[in-house]
């Protein structure tokens, strides 16, 4: 996985070279970090706790295509809507989140045999993800690049290729029989003889940002970034109770990240 991710950054950040010099464009890097709440199958849907409590940390570098300067003559580019609106961003990042059962079926008040197995169920997921976005930016890229102190909000839409690896236990023993497992994870899931797994995968995910940039100096941004992540999976999280039998189970695995980011135009 890590030569796949090398080589993919490769053809990434060699693809950018190769435009930059028959297109005119410029770059822009940077970096980005902040706290990740991952929505999952651990907890209680729409619980506050659940929300608060199942969350980690994420960073990652990323890499802009800016189609409104050139770099290599110090000038902007014939002025379009595209150029002056849209930059192409792409991405590498990971996060990493512990994960813990929360809501009304592990309260204190709760002594039964599942609640002290929900209790006592953990987990926590490691994913590494790389992609691109298409951010658009409604006020002129020109506008917010000339004056210090402006303010450049934005949105985007992307996809995203990540690798997982997810790990559930418990702390009554080892997981997968009846005096330690919730009976909703004993059930067979998509050919796995649990509805719980501790392994690693890949999966696609769609991503969507809304944020903004603040203009620091004439070559350095500070960006803050809200983005919304939706896995092609239930996998992601290491927990997936049989959906045909239990109908709560209707999501994938999705996450929402906050962070901010210190961006470097490259001259």
């Amino acid at each position: 996985m890590i030569k796949q991710t090398i080589f993919t950054l490769f053809i990434l950040f060699g693809f950018s070279n190769i435009s930059s010099a028959q297109f005119g464009f410029s770059h822009e890097v940077g970096i980005i970090a902040g706290p990740v709440a991952f929505q999952s199958d651990y907890g209680e849907r729409y619980d506050l706790d659940t929300n608060s409590g199942n969350t980690g940390i994420g960073i990652g570098i990323i890499h802009y295509l800016n189609f409104s300067y050139k770099a290599e003559c110090n000038c902007y580019t014939p002025e379009t809507y595209f150029n002056d609106h849209f930059k192409l961003r792409s991405e590498l990042s990971y996060n990493k989140t512990k994960l813990e059962h929360f809501g009304e079926w592990v309260e204190p008040n709760k002594t039964s045999l599942g609640a002290d197995q929900l209790r006592a169920m953990k987990g926590s997921t490691a994913v590494t993800n790389i992609g691109m976005q298409l951010e658009y930016f409604p006020l002129s890229i020109r506008d917010f690049t000339a004056r210090i102190g402006s303010i450049g909000p934005f949105v985007s839409l992307g996809a995203q290729f990540s690798y997982y690896n997810a790990e559930a236990y418990s702390t009554m023993g080892t997981l997968g029989t009846p005096l330690t497992t919730f009976p909703k994870y004993l059930v067979p899931t998509d050919d796995r003889p649990y509805g719980f797994s501790t392994e690693g995968g890949s999966v696609w995910s769609v991503v969507s940002s809304v944020g903004s940039r603040y203009k620091l100096t004439p070559l350095q941004d500070l960006m803050i970034d809200l983005r919304f992540q939706y896995y092609f999976s239930n996998w992601v999280d290491g927990l997936n109770p049989n959906p045909e039998f239990f109908k709560e189970n209707k999501a994938n695995d999705w996450l929402v990240w906050l962070n901010v980011g210190y961006i470097y135009y490259l001259q």
